[in-house]
C-alpha cells in the first residue's frame, strides 16, 4: 500500500488510516526530516520483532530510536535531564538530531533489554508528528538506509514500496527523502559527545 500524504498539510483522514494500521501492530515506512524509516508504535512487541527482522538483526542487538511529537512527550520517557542538556535539546528540536538519554520505566523492558539508555528524536516532519499525536504514543523508528552503503532507492517511496512489498504493511509517500542520517549526540555522560555527524548542524549547539 502506498499512502500519499501532503508533507506540509497532512490529511487527517489519511493520518487516522495510517495510525489505525500502526495500532494493529503494523510496520510502515514513513518520512522523517532525514531518511525514510521503518516505523512501528512503541508498545507493539510484534511490530518491533518485524522491524528487527527487516533490518536483519537480532532484537536484543537492536538500537532503534524513539520518535516523539515534542519535548513534553519526550520527557515522559526519559529520566530527569540536566538543565544544560534540556536547553540544548530545546534549541535543536524539532530537527535532524538523535539524543541518547537515560530511559525511564515508561520504556518497555523488552525494548531496551539491559540497556539503560535510548535514542530519542523529535523530527521536523509534519506527517510523522501528526501520526504520533493521533496515536498518543511515540513511534519506534529505524532508517531504511543501509548504514554501510548509500542506496538511491531509499529516497523514493515508490521504489521502497516495490522493494519491500508484502514484508511491510505500507509506505507513506510524503515526497522524496534524503540519504543523510541524523546527528547523534550522547547525553548519558557528564559532557555531551557527538557519536555521529549527520544533517544536524552542531555550530552553537554544544
Amino acid at each position: 500500500m502506498l499512502l500519499r500524504i501532503h508533507p506540509g498539510n497532512p490529511d487527517e483522514r489519511r493520518i487516522r488510516q495510517a495510525a489505525a494500521l500502526l495500532d494493529d501492530d503494523a510496520v510502515l515506512v514513513i518520512p522523517t526530516d532525514t531518511v525514510y524509516s521503518f516505523a512501528c508504535v512503541l508498545g507493539s512487541s510484534k511490530g518491533l520483532e518485524r522491524l528487527a527482522k527487516l533490518k536483519g538483526i537480532a532484537l536484543k542487538q537492536a538500537r532503534f530510536s524513539v520518535a516523539c511529537a515534542d519535548l513534553s512527550q519526550l520527557s515522559a520517557y526519559t529520566r530527569p535531564l540536566s538543565n544544560a542538556v534540556f536547553k540544548m535539546m530545546k534549541k535543536a528540536l524539532p530537527g535532524p538530531y538523535t539524543f541518547i538519554v537515560p530511559a525511564n520505566n515508561n520504556i518497555p523492558k523488552w525494548f531496551v533489554g539491559k540497556r539503560k539508555e535510548i535514542g530519542i528524536r523529535v523530527p521536523d516532519n509534519a506527517i510523522l508528528r501528526a501520526l504520533v499525536h493521533e496515536l498518543g504514543r511515540p513511534l519506534v523508528v529505524s532508517s531504511v538506509r543501509d548504514e554501510d552503503e548509500v542506496v538511491e532507492y531509499t529516497t523514493d517511496p515508490e521504489l521502497i514500496s516495490e522493494r519491500f512489498g508484502t514484508r511491510i504493511d505500507g509506505v507513506i509517500h510524503g515526497g522524496f527523502g534524503t540519504v543523510d542520517a541524523s546527528t547523534v549526540i550522547d547525553c548519558t555522560q557528564q559532557e555531551p559527545e557527538v557519536v555521529r555527524e549527520g544533517l544536524g548542524n552542531l555550530e552553537g549547539l554544544l
